[in-house]
């Protein structure tokens, strides 16, 4: 018994002392997630994004019937970005199906519609579907396999410039077996479309998010009185009570000579403000009010200054 107590005892301390010795391994994806969860805590404002109508530039799907705007190609393209760009939980998205032009957004950010940073634009640029099948004497084979590529442009809502392009491909495939008229049977799968952009889409999805996270995060000023400044922005884009801001004088506007371009010079800091309420219950009427702690602003509504984040 005194032999078996003994044997135990060591087995214990020798499995303590592998306890301590062994280097704990973390996988790939164990160091990604923990990654990404540090940058998400590092930027927690949200910017707002516009997602506009995929355009189907292949001629699957097409009819003289259907207009661009009702294309299910291009619904399903959008709706699928749309929802992973949602499940991210670092943005708010919305979606403007019926935007053709760049300049129609520009209009929205001036009136009561909520006006975005950043319009996403998609093209399918290719779609193609195929079935392979193999008969044997007892058996029969049948593949069917469906194949996308999609091109993503991220655009400066203010100036319309094209900050960003991206293009990614993706395939799905499928296959039913039969022994001796046993087995499963299928007819034309249309999974395999959504399947297929869905993996194109995925395969660029980190870096738009990489793109988009890069921006600065900036709100307007609604109304200055005495000490207190109230902006729009709250809840939902991350703010809370204590949050210090930063408000700055936007740069002066200067048209290059050599590119004809406007170039906007650097923003001058000139006030510090901290976050002492939150209002509004939705996306469309949110806005917090905000104290001054240092600086000075005069009271009406600036329109060259705007909050940004510290």
């Amino acid at each position: 018994m005194t032999s078996i107590t003994s044997l135990s005892g060591k087995a214990s301390l020798l499995a303590l002392c592998l306890a301590a010795t062994t280097p704990l391994v973390l996988s790939d994806t164990a160091v990604a997630t923990e990654q990404a969860g540090a940058e998400l805590a590092e930027k927690k404002l949200k910017i707002k994004l516009a997602v506009g109508r995929f355009s189907n530039e292949t001629r699957y799907g097409r009819s003289l019937l259907r207009d661009q705007d009702l294309d299910p190609l291009g619904k399903q393209a959008s709706d699928i970005l749309t929802s992973m760009l949602t499940e991210t939980s670092r943005f708010l998205v919305f979606e403007r199906p019926d935007i053709e032009k760049i300049e129609r957004e520009q209009s929205r950010s001036e009136g009561a519609v909520i006006g975005v940073d950043t319009l996403i634009l998609g093209s399918i640029v290719e779609f193609g579907r195929s079935t392979d099948g193999k008969r044997g004497l007892f058996n029969r084979k049948k593949t069917q396999k469906a194949r996308a590529t999609v091109t993503i442009r991220l655009v400066d809502v203010k100036t319309g410039l094209v900050f960003h392009s991206a293009t990614g491909s993706g395939e799905s495939s499928t296959t039913t077996k039969t022994v001796l008229g046993v087995g499963s049977t299928a007819e034309h799968d249309a999974t395999l479309n959504d399947q297929a952009i869905s993996a194109a889409i995925s395969a660029v999805i980190n870096e738009l998010v990489g793109k988009l996270q890069d921006r600065t995060w900036k709100t307007d000023i609604l109304q200055v009185a005495g000490d207190q400044v109230y902006i729009s922005g709250g809840e939902r884009q991350g703010l809370k009570v204590g949050d210090t801001l930063t408000v700055v004088k936007a740069g002066q506007v200067i048209k290059s000579k050599q590119t004809g371009f406007d170039i906007t010079l650097p923003a001058t800091p000139v006030a510090k403000v901290q976050v002492i309420q939150l209002f509004g219950d939705s996306e469309m009427n949110e806005g917090a009010v905000t104290r001054i702690v240092s600086g000075e602003i005069a009271d009406g509504r600036p329109e060259d200054l705007y909050v940004t984040e510290e």
